[in-house]
C-alpha cells in the first residue's frame, strides 16, 4: 500500500474481514478472476476471494450455484448509445437478456458465470466503462445529475467535475480499502437529483459572495446513510469551489480511510464517524489536511422531486427536447436497450441517462422530431406518460437473486402498483418503495410509503409480509419515513395501501402532498388507520 494503515496496527481492534482485505487487497481479484477462476471454474474460487469479487463489481447470485450478479458504473447516469448497445449485447449473450437499472444509477446484470467475466471486462473497456470498484468497501458510483449540460434547473455542468472525482479514485490503490462501502454524488441541480442527504459524501448547489464576485459552487454534505440504521447526512460549514471539489473529497475520504471504524462491519460506515463527532469536529480534521476553505454561502436546493422527469421536456438548449421515460421498477430486457440505442441515435444526442428513481431519459430531441420519436413502439411500455402509481414505485432486487432478501420484492411491486391504478383514482404521485432486506437498497426511508419485506407464520407456514413506514422525504425539511405496527401479509399489500391513500385522498387540504398531509395528522392517526384496516 502507498500509504500506512494505521488501524491495523493493532489486528485484535479490526474485524475478520479486514485481515482478508490487509492480506489481499480487493483490486487484486480481478487479475485472479481472469487470470485463474476464468479457466478453474466456480469450484476453485476461494472463500476469501469470494468476498473480494466485489470489487470487480460482482456479487454471487441467489442460490451461490454458480451464477453472479455485475454491476456497470455509470457516472451521473450518462452514457452514450453505444456504450447502451455494448451492455444490451452482454445482457443478450451472457444474462439471460435482462437489464436493471438501480438506484445508484448503475446497470446491472444477471446470470452471469465467473468464465464470462473476462469477456464482460473487455467489453465493457471497449467502450469506456467499467464494472471494477461498483461493490466493496470502496468509493462507489458516482451519482450525479442525469440532466447535467441540459438542464434548466441546475446552477452548471457538473458532468466534468463527475468525471474527474471517478477517475480519481476509481482503481486507486490509496483508496481501495474503506471500512465499508463508500457513496458520493455532485449535483448542481436545485431539485436535489443527488439525493444528497442519503450519501457518504454529497455536494450540492450553493453560491457565495467573494471578494465582490457571486461565484457558484458546492456546498458539502458528510454521513448519511440508510440500512438498519439510516442517517441523514449533515451540512458541513464550507463553500466548495468547483475546483476545490477533488480535494475535499480527496480529504473527506482520506478521513474516513484513516479513522473511520473497523471493528464491527456493521457499525463502519461513514454515518457512524460523523454522528461521532459531529460535523464541527469533522470540518475541523477537513481543514487540517486541505487548508482553509470559505463559511457556507447561500443554499441553491430549491426543493425536491426525488428525480421523477417522465414526459416531454424542453432542454436549456434552445429547440431541444429530453424524454422522460418510465421503467417499472427498474428492469427492462436487452431488446429494449438496443431499441432505446436506436432511437437515441435517430432522434437524439446519441446518449442515454438513467435516474436514482430507477428510470431513463433520451435527451437532444429537436422539438419537430419529438412526435416521431414517441410513436417508437418501445414507449408503449417504457412510456413517458406512465400511470400514477407503477411511475413512482421502487424496487430493490430481492429474493429472486439477492442472498440477503428474504421476500420476492420487484413482481410484488409492479403488482401492487397496477393494482393500485385500477382502483385508486388520485391526481398526487404516492411514491412508493419496496425493500426485501434492512440494507434498504430500494431506499424505502425516503419513500412516501416504504415496506420491509419480512416472513410471518401461518397455519399454512411462513409467508411473505411487509412492515409499512410512511412520510419519508428528502430536501428542505428532509425526514425518514417512521414504521407504522402491523406486518400485512404480501397479498394484502395492495388493498391495504389503496385504503391507506384513500384516507390521504378524503381527508387532505388542497394542494396538500401525502408527506405533508402525514405531517399534518401525525403518525398515530396512520397508526389508528392500519390497526383499524388488519382488523377489519
Amino acid at each position: 500500500m502507498a500509504y500506512e494503515a494505521i488501524w491495523a496496527a493493532d489486528p485484535s481492534k479490526i474485524n475478520k474481514f479486514e485481515l482478508v482485505k490487509l492480506e489481499k487487497d480487493g483490486l487484486d481479484v480481478i487479475r485472479t478472476i481472469i487470470e485463474k477462476y476464468a479457466h478453474e471454474g466456480y469450484d476453485s474460487i476461494t472463500p476469501e476471494d469470494m468476498d473480494r469479487f466485489k470489487w470487480a463489481g460482482v456479487y454471487q447470485q441467489k442460490p451461490k450455484d454458480g451464477h453472479f450478479m455485475m454491476r456497470v458504473r455509470i457516472n451521473s447516469g450518462i452514457m452514450t448509445s453505444d456504450q447502451a448497445r455494448a451492455m444490451a449485447d452482454i445482457a443478450r449473450d451472457y444474462g439471460r437478456n435482462l437489464v436493471d437499472v438501480t438506484t445508484r444509477q448503475a446497470i446491472q446484470f444477471h446470470w452471469l458465470r465467473v468464465e464470462h467475466l473476462p469477456d464482460i471486462f473487455k467489453r465493457l473497456e471497449a467502450v469506456g466503462l467499467y464494472s471494477y470498484e461498483a461493490c466493496g468497501d470502496c468509493p462507489r458510483t458516482v451519482v450525479g445529475n442525469p440532466l447535467a449540460g441540459i438542464d434548466k434547473d441546475e446552477l452548471m455542468d457538473t458532468t466534468e467535475l463527475v468525471n474527474q472525482v471517478n477517475d480519481f479514485f476509481l482503481m486507486n490503490r490509496d483508496f481501495s480499502n474503506l471500512p465499508r462501502k463508500y457513496k458520493m454524488s455532485i449535483s448542481s441541480n436545485i431539485y436535489n437529483s443527488g439525493h444528497a442527504e442519503i450519501q457518504c459524501l454529497a455536494f450540492t448547489p450553493a453560491t457565495k459572495v467573494i471578494d465582490g464576485v457571486d461565484v457558484i459552487g458546492f456546498h458539502a454534505w458528510v454521513g448519511g446513510g440508510l440500512s438498519a440504521k439510516p442517517h441523514l447526512a449533515k451540512q458541513l460549514d464550507l463553500f466548495v469551489k468547483p475546483e476545490d471539489v477533488l480535494k475535499v473529497a480527496i480529504g473527506v475520504t482520506t478521513i474516513y480511510r484513516d479513522h473511520g471504524y473497523r471493528e464491527k462491519r456493521h457499525h463502519a460506515r461513514l454515518k457512524f464517524l460523523v454522528a461521532d463527532w459531529g460535523p464541527e469536529k469533522f470540518k475541523e480534521k477537513l481543514i487540517e489536511l486541505i487548508g482553509d476553505m470559505p463559511a457556507r454561502g447561500e443554499d441553491k436546493i430549491a426543493g425536491w422531486k426525488a428525480a421523477y422527469f417522465d414526459g416531454v421536456h424542453p432542454q436549456k438548449q434552445e429547440g431541444l427536447n429530453y424524454i422522460g421515460l418510465s421503467v417499472p421498477v427498474g428492469r427492462l430486457d436487452s431488446d429494449e436497450l438496443t431499441e432505446l440505442a436506436r432511437i437515441a441515435d435517430e432522434y437524439g444526442n446519441r446518449t442515454i441517462r438513467t435516474t436514482v428513481s430507477q428510470n431513463i431519459i433520451l435527451s437532444g430531441v429537436p422539438t419537430e422530431k419529438v412526435e416521431a420519436a414517441l410513436a417508437e413502439k418501445v414507449f408503449e411500455r417504457l412510456t413517458p406518460n406512465p400511470s400514477h402509481f407503477m411511475s413512482r414505485t421502487v424496487s430493490c432486487t430481492g429474493n429472486e437473486f439477492c442472498n440477503l432478501a428474504v421476500v420476492e420484492t420487484k413482481q410484488r411491486a409492479v403488482l401492487v402498483a397496477e393494482y393500485l391504478d385500477a382502483n385508486v383514482e388520485l391526481d398526487e404521485e404516492v411514491r412508493i418503495h419496496f425493500i426485501g432486506c434492512p440494507n434498504a437498497c430500494g431506499q424505502k426511508h425516503i419513500a412516501d410509503i416504504g415496506l420491509q419485506g419480512a416472513l410471518v407464520k401461518t397455519p399454512e407456514g411462513m409467508v411473505d409480509a411487509f412492515d409499512i413506514a410512511v412520510g419519508g422525504i428528502l430536501g428542505p425539511g428532509a425526514q425518514f419515513n417512521q414504521v407504522l405496527k402491523g406486518r400485512v401479509k404480501g397479498d394484502n399489500v395492495g388493498p391495504v395501501l389503496a385504503q391507506l391513500i384513500l384516507y390521504y385522498k378524503e381527508n387532505r387540504s388542497e394542494d396538500e402532498t401525502f408527506n405533508q398531509f402525514v405531517n399534518r395528522v401525525g403518525i398515530p392517526a396512520f397508526q389508528d388507520k392500519l390497526t383499524s384496516i388488519l382488523a377489519s
